[in-house]
């Protein structure tokens, strides 16, 4: 299959080339910073974005894709299963 849009670019605000399992870890960075985060099963997202210094509570419903490059996802508190679009 030819990708027309193969030489493009991929920048942080191009589409997602490949998704990914997010196994939320307390003290873990995530080993690909995500473009966005997807969820696939509704609960809240604990989560430090790249660049903040704190980390933040998301309640997350099915299908909602958060906008955030994320550099940590934390186990505690993480409830929502959920993928990393890169």
């Amino acid at each position: 299959m030819a990708d027309e849009f193969g030489a493009q670019p991929d920048t942080a605000n191009a589409p997602a080339r490949k998704m990914f399992a997010i196994t939320p870890h307390d003290t873990n960075e995530l080993a690909t910073t995500p473009k966005a985060i997807r969820c696939n099963v509704a609960g809240n997202v604990v989560l430090r974005a790249l660049g903040s210094t704190a980390d933040v509570t998301i309640a997350m419903a099915v299908g909602e894709v958060l906008p955030v490059r994320a550099q940590y996802v934390r186990a505690t508190g993480t409830t929502a299963t959920i993928h990393g679009l890169a």
